[in-house]
C-alpha cells in the first residue's frame, strides 16, 4: 500500500543518456527483456543503479516505482525516495566495472546515477 501511497506524491523522474540506452539494449540481447533496475542504497556497490533479471530481484512493498528507462521499469527504496523525492535521477553509462550483482558487470562499461534538483510539484496535496 505505502508504493501506491507515494506513487501519488512523486516529483522523482528517471531518465537515460544514449550510452546507458545503448548499454541497457545490449544486456537484453544477452540476458532478455525481463530486466529490472533498482537504485542501490550503498553497502557494496555504493549508490549504483543496479540491473536485474526480473526473476532474480524481489520488488518488495517498500519500493517505489520511478519510471521505466528503456522499457525497463526503475525502481527505488521507500526510504531512499523519501531522501531523494525532490531529485530528478539520470542514468549515465561510464567505462568501468558494473556492480558485483549488476548485469553490466563484465562489460566494460557500469551504469552511474547523476542527479538534478527538481521543483516541487505545486499541485501536489499530502494528507
Amino acid at each position: 500500500m505505502a508504493r501506491i501511497k507515494l506513487r501519488a506524491i512523486l516529483n522523482m523522474k528517471v531518465s537515460a543518456t544514449p550510452t546507458a540506452l545503448e548499454l541497457i539494449e545490449d544486456l537484453k540481447k544477452t540476458h532478455g527483456k525481463d530486466l529490472l533496475f533498482h537504485q542501490s542504497g550503498g553497502c557494496c556497490d555504493g549508490s549504483a543503479p543496479m540491473c536485474y533479471p526480473v526473476k532474480e530481484f524481489l520488488v518488495s512493498d517498500d519500493d517505489v516505482l520511478v519510471g521505466k528507462i528503456g522499457d525497463i521499469p526503475f525502481y527505488i527504496s521507500e526510504t531512499q525516495h523519501e531522501a531523494w523525492k525532490n531529485t530528478d535521477l539520470i542514468i549515465d553509462c561510464i567505462k568501468g566495472m558494473g556492480g558485483m550483482f549488476s548485469l553490466d558487470n563484465g562489460t566494460g562499461r557500469r551504469f552511474l546515477t547523476r542527479s538534478e534538483v527538481c521543483a516541487p510539484n505545486s499541485n501536489t496535496k499530502t494528507n
